[in-house]
């Protein structure tokens, strides 16, 4: 997220038809699962065997390959078929849920049981305990497991646990980056770092950890060193941690997301995404050999998401923030950089996108720019802020507005991530 305190995230009133709507239609939607594979015929099975007779007396020969598959940047399997899915399931797929207080409304464990909903954030009012935080978690993995949601796959539930002062959940990592970056041994801390805060995360049962912070700061003080949140003003050193704590953090079973892309590093004290609209114009070599380097080294690593920032940046787009860019997000983080797992926004409700339209405008918008998970951050009440975004997904999708090969693929990237967190 953009700004450490909790309070920052801006919430967005409640819509008070949306609930009436969301229940007329779950009472028509009935999604099932995918037909199930052909097994294979009786006849296949003795054609098979009879080939293996006739040929036991042949002399084998050395099987010939061909050249070896070029591997991806980013490792990612090979997509299953989608279940079937109404356009709100689909949309939720795309939709990550955030709420107030200790208790997940009814409401959230409706979408889930339905599969309407591809995880939750949590945030430091969310939090009394391990031990309360383990029974909530409880209670949104038994409303995943409910028959009635076709996606079999765990929920992607995550936090930000950077270290140092931004840590949503008590307990590791203590360090932040910084204090990592200067330490005697910093591989070796940022080692440690990702595995105790994998195994912190773990213990209470959440699979996504929203870091490392991989922008290279500029100066002291500047927007995200004031927070300890940079590693280094060196993009190799911040390549080397970062890819220290990545590989440790997804070493214990919990997925990284490499943030800000394509880096905040160059902001001042004053410019906050969460808050303001922020430009930042740096030259497009600049960005290539400083901010882009650390994210292309995660990206070799296998770093399992990235976060796009709200920042404009007029050297690749000067028309919109990073995250509603197809510039950005398709043809240079895609296309140029070669990223192929998922890409989650930064909070939909920053005060960055005021004057690009509401919570429904800008969700539509980052989905259409290639972002695959729309991160929505607590509301005042209930869900609506999520309820937004995964309607207007739904509307696009129904309507053709979004495109929807592109928009399942996406999907498919989703649940493929979810699916690789199983136990």
């Amino acid at each position: 997220m953009g700004e450490p305190p909790d309070t920052l995230d801006p919430c967005a009133g409640d819509a008070p038809s949306q609930r009436d709507a969301h229940v007329a239609r779950r009472a028509r939607a009935t999604p099932a699962g995918a037909p199930p594979k052909a097994p294979a015929t009786a006849l296949a099975l003795v054609l098979l065997l009879a080939l293996a007779v006739a040929c036991a007396g042949c002399v084998a020969q050395p099987r010939t390959r061909g050249p070896a598959p070029t591997p991806t940047s980013t490792p990612a399997p090979a997509p299953s078929p989608l279940p079937v899915l109404t356009p709100e399931q689909l949309a939720g797929q795309r939709t990550v849920y955030g709420y107030s207080g200790l208790t997940p409304p009814d409401e959230l464990l409706d979408l889930v049981r339905h599969g309407e909903a591809a995880g939750v954030i949590f945030f430091g009012d969310n939090i009394a305990s391990e031990s309360q935080l383990r029974e909530v978690v409880l209670g949104l993995e038994r409303a995943s497991a409910a028959s009635t949601n076709p996606v079999r796959a765990p929920l992607l539930l995550m936090i930000d646990q950077e270290g140092g002062q931004i840590r949503r959940l008590p307990g590791a990592p203590a360090l932040s980056e910084k204090r990592i970056g200067a330490s005697p041994s910093p591989e070796a801390e940022a080692t440690k770092a990702g595995r105790e805060a994998g195994l912190n995360l773990r213990g209470v049962g959440l699979n996504v950890n929203l870091a490392p912070v991989l922008d290279v700061y500029r100066a002291e003080g500047d927007f995200v060193d004031r927070y300890g949140r940079s590693y280094s003003s060196d993009p190799d050193s911040v390549s080397e941690l970062g890819g220290a704590f990545i590989s440790a953090l997804q070493g214990e079973g919990v997925a990284a997301t490499a943030k800000h892309y394509p880096g905040l590093g160059s902001a001042t004290a004053t410019q906050n995404t969460d808050a303001r609209p922020v430009t930042l114009p740096l030259s497009e070599a600049t960005l290539s050999d400083v901010d882009e380097t650390p994210f292309r080294s995660a990206i070799a690593g296998g770093v399992k998401l990235i976060m796009v920032s709200w920042a404009i940046y007029p050297a690749l787009d000067a028309s919109a923030p990073a995250g509603l860019s197809q510039a950005v997000v398709e043809q240079r983080l895609r296309a140029t950089l070669g990223f192929r797992g998922v890409i989650v926004s930064d909070s939909i409700q920053a005060g960055a996108l005021k004057p690009y339209g509401g919570i429904a405008t800008c969700a539509r918008r980052a989905a259409e720019a290639g972002v695959d998970l729309i991160l929505c951050g607590k509301a005042k009440t209930g869900i609506s802020t999520g309820l937004k975004a995964r309607d207007a997904l739904a509307r696009g999708y129904r309507n053709g507005t979004l495109d929807k090969a592109l928009f399942e693929e996406s999907v498919q990237r989703v649940i493929a991530l979810r699916q690789s967190l199983d136990d």
